[in-house]
């Protein structure tokens, strides 16, 4: 478990593995821990709340934050707002702490591509009060950790110089990790997009056949549950954004201002997940695009192959006809007994052959498709 205090006025940063049992004259305070942890110390962190919001959570709310299947959704109180929000695994098991180093839950495993081994979430649960932010994070979980390290590097001297400052409230904190979330998916979403080229490239080979159609439904069926990942992320963090909208108007313009940067900021990590939503279903469509066009290549060099043979019979049409013709058993057939009936009838037959390959080729029946 780790502990923050945060003064965004002087800009400092203090942290600690104790519970608080008092808030601090300016600023709130951020307790994040991990979902064992949580579950584990439910009881010291309930009273720790009591002591310093007044309030605790509520036990629906306590097995949401729990629950490690649960989508992304949002929920509130008259006390404190909830958004458990599904982050991208970075692949650390949970470990049950009564029982050192085995696992708390079994990992899903996923076949194809290493790209699609990524499309992985686990939950990550945010209890927002007006003075006190609890996260509650996967064991090991890599946005804790960038965030917790970006904490301490803007009370820098050089930060505060780039005007780097601290978050002004527990909700503005949650919209930041939300948005360094959401980062991991536009990362991820680079990664299957050069997955899908290369695939595309493949499929439009000529001369070759494409063997790897499990990744190419693995894919599609991993993309498909990324789109509905992402969709429950935007209507969580829509909820939010309607919440927001019905807090009660500030009482001094200072409030006011920090209200209007929070709008600001939620609208944007809505913008961010909408642009994943956008890339993602246009990955879906690239992939289906890419199986319609190979089918539809195989289809050109089919037709290429049956003009060919059409070709070629119309060819030698004419000239079975009139083998057929002299090949009959009549004793008195027109030249049959003409000393220069043979090379007659094989004049005959290359001129019919000629004039068939010339028509052919003015009407661009021979010609190949193009690639």
């Amino acid at each position: 478990m780790r502990v923050f205090t945060l003064i965004p006025g002087s800009e400092g940063v203090t942290e600690t593995d104790a519970l608080p049992t008092e808030l601090p004259p300016q600023g709130f305070i951020w307790i994040a821990c991990a979902r064992r942890e949580f579950e584990v110390m439910l009881a010291p962190i309930q009273a720790a709340l009591q002591q310093l919001c007044g309030t605790q959570l509520v036990d629906l709310h306590i097995s949401d934050l729990l629950n490690n299947q649960l989508p992304s959704h949002y929920d509130y109180t008259a006390q404190y707002d909830t958004l458990v929000f599904r982050r991208l695994a970075a692949g650390q098991l949970e470990t049950d702490l009564a029982h050192p180093g085995e696992p708390l839950h079994q990992p899903t495993k996923r076949s194809g591509p290493p790209v699609l081994k990524r499309i992985d979430t686990s939950p990550v649960g945010f209890a927002v009060f007006d003075r006190v932010l609890l996260t509650v994070h996967p064991a090991g979980c890599t946005v804790r950790e960038a965030y917790a390290l970006k904490l301490h590097n803007a009370t820098s001297t050089e930060s505060r110089a780039n005007g780097v400052k601290l978050p002004p409230n527990p909700a503005d904190l949650m919209l930041r990790i939300v948005n360094l979330m959401v980062d991991g998916y536009l990362a991820l979403r680079r990664e299957l997009t050069r997955q899908m080229d290369h695939w595309q490239s493949e499929l439009l080979k000529p001369g070759t056949r494409f063997t790897n159609w499990s990744s190419v439904l693995d894919a599609r069926l991993g993309l498909h549950l990324l789109d509905e990942i992402c969709e429950d992320q935007r209507a969580a963090l829509q909820d939010w954004i309607d919440s927001v909208e019905t807090w009660p108007d500030a009482d001094t313009p200072a409030t006011q201002r920090e209200r209007d940067l929070l709008k600001v900021r939620s609208r944007d990590v809505l913008e961010h997940i909408e642009r994943v939503v956008h890339h993602v279903r246009r990955l879906e469509q690239s992939a289906e695009t890419a199986v319609q066009m190979h089918f539809s290549a195989q289809s050109n060099r089919t037709n290429d192959i049956m003009r060919t043979l059409t070709a070629l019979t119309a060819v030698f049409l004419p000239l079975n006809l009139i083998t057929g013709f002299f090949g009959m058993n009549f004793e008195f057939l027109p030249v049959i007994h003409s000393q220069a009936g043979f090379w007659w009838t094989l004049s005959l037959m290359v001129l019919l052959v000629v004039v068939v390959v010339a028509v052919f080729w003015r009407k661009q029946y021979l010609a190949r498709t193009s690639r």
